[in-house]
């Protein structure tokens, strides 16, 4: 283990410098995501005049490959063995890949508009595939600090805060590129930079953060015995319906806010405003989600975020070219939403591994997770897909004024989906039966085991 690096507090109480050492690489990483998720398209379309349906099969190809990664990324880094610990050799190796590929999306050169087309499709796929190498051993990190209930909550909630101070840094830069006069030389810029913090906030963590020893070697050596106790675990197979009916929905939203504002309002230069409506409630409402979700519990707060974000978005159908008030106001509401949901989310994870070691004696952080992003991300890139193609055929074209079709085809797309999707994963999620103080029946027989490991 690092000299001088922190040591994690497994009955909670964790001191405020680990949780953010823990956190501070998701202000690179939520800039580069929320960037190339929310611009990219965009940038692609409009600056390189690569057709929508090329770039939703691109995001599409490049998601459902991350998520095939994702399980053997988790896998691999269960069974890791090193001196740094399970999750931190990944982190570390993550960083050349990310910032290389991130590079790469933004300055494609001069190959011709076919070279163009495939240049992005393998930076893209590659810069997905990189963001695994970092994401699932975060992840599943953050699930090991702590066996504390709450303060499961507490890490990602700041994790969540730290994540979305990224993304608003992402929306100045995007903000740049949008009324910039050279879009392809400020995106050089942006890209060297984030590139350099992002990769400094890695080795941060590294040298900072020690992993706990107790877990190192008790993930599970045969690769389908894991997958498979994934799907018995009762609670994770429910979670896994949830996240894939919540993320076919929630996935067109943050791709379709440029289009939105430009061809529905008719004010791309409010883009920005309409964004920091949503991401500025979400950031700062969350000291306020961690008292509650210790009063109603983590399963109600999440089930009342999912209803409030699918109502909010479901409004977005009747914004219009004079909906620049109305649109402001549901972004409000769509961010308290979905911060609270974004808050308790994980942490209900980390429960559930526990549910897991009390079923199987081993850890298995990385599987599950990765089970989790395997789900999170086909679903994303099915729903991408679909927005390129029902972009194509509904007669969009960059740059002009739209038809009254592809007017239509952005709104349903843009609300009334995630409406329909949010409200039907809060359905399922009502059926989740992993309480408090079923959990903490589990934690105390866990302990025990561990105390008395010769009596099991």
């Amino acid at each position: 283990m690092n000299q001088g690096s922190e040591k994690v507090h497994p009955a909670g109480a964790l001191r405020a410098s680990l949780v953010f050492n823990y956190n501070i690489p998701t202000l690179g990483v939520g800039f580069m995501f929320f960037i190339v998720t929310l611009y990219l398209m965009k940038f692609a379309t409009d600056e390189l005049l690569i057709s929508p349906i090329v770039m939703g099969v691109i995001f599409g190809v490049s998601r459902i490959w991350d998520a095939v990664t994702d399980p053997i990324t988790g896998y691999l880094s269960d069974r890791t063995n090193f001196s740094l610990g399970r999750r931190r050799p990944w982190l570390l190796a993550s960083i050349i890949p990310i910032s290389l590929t991130f590079y790469m999306i933004w300055n494609p050169p001069a190959l011709g508009q076919a070279g163009v087309v495939i240049w992005m499709a393998v930076a893209v796929i590659l810069f997905y595939t990189a963001m695994t190498m970092f994401s699932v051993p975060h992840s599943s990190l953050g699930a090991e600090l702590s066996d504390n209930y709450h303060d499961r909550t507490r890490i990602f909630g700041v994790r969540h805060m730290i994540w979305n101070s990224g993304s608003l840094v992402a929306l100045v830069a995007m903000h740049l590129l949008i009324t910039g006069n050279d879009p392809r030389e400020l995106a050089f810029y942006i890209s060297i930079v984030a590139s350099g913090v992002t990769a400094l906030l890695i080795l941060w963590l590294v040298a900072t953060v020690r992993e706990r020893s107790e877990f190192q070697g008790r993930g599970e050596v045969n690769p389908l015995v894991a997958f498979g106790d994934v799907w018995r675990n009762r609670h994770a197979r429910l979670l896994l319906v949830v996240f894939l009916v919540e993320n076919l929905g929630g996935a067109t939203i943050g791709i379709l806010v440029p289009y939105i504002a430009e061809y529905i309002v008719g004010r791309p230069e409010k883009m920005a405003v309409y964004i920091l409506c949503y991401l500025v409630p979400s950031v700062l409402s969350v000291p306020l989600w961690l008292p509650i979700s210790r009063r109603i519990g983590k399963k109600r707060l999440w089930i009342i975020s999912m209803v409030v974000t699918a109502l909010g978005f479901g409004g977005m159908f009747f914004v219009d070219e004079n909906g620049d008030t109305l649109i402001s106001v549901l972004a409000v509401i769509c961010g308290l939403g979905a911060g609270s949901g974004a808050v308790v989310a994980p942490s209900i994870q980390a429960d559930v591994i526990d549910y897991d070691e009390y079923l199987s004696g081993q850890r298995k952080e990385g599987a599950y997770f990765a089970t989790w992003n395997f789900v999170h991300k086909s679903a994303t890139g099915l729903t991408l897909m679909l927005t390129g193609f029902v972009l194509g055929l509904s007669g969009f074209v960059p740059n002009v004024e739209q038809t009254d079709g592809a007017r239509l085809a952005l709104l349903t797309l843009f609300a009334i989906f995630p409406l329909v999707c949010y409200l039907a994963a809060a359905v399922v999620f009502t059926r989740f039966g992993l309480n408090e103080k079923e959990y903490q029946d589990i934690r105390r027989e866990l302990e025990h085991r561990r105390n008395h490991p010769n009596r099991q």
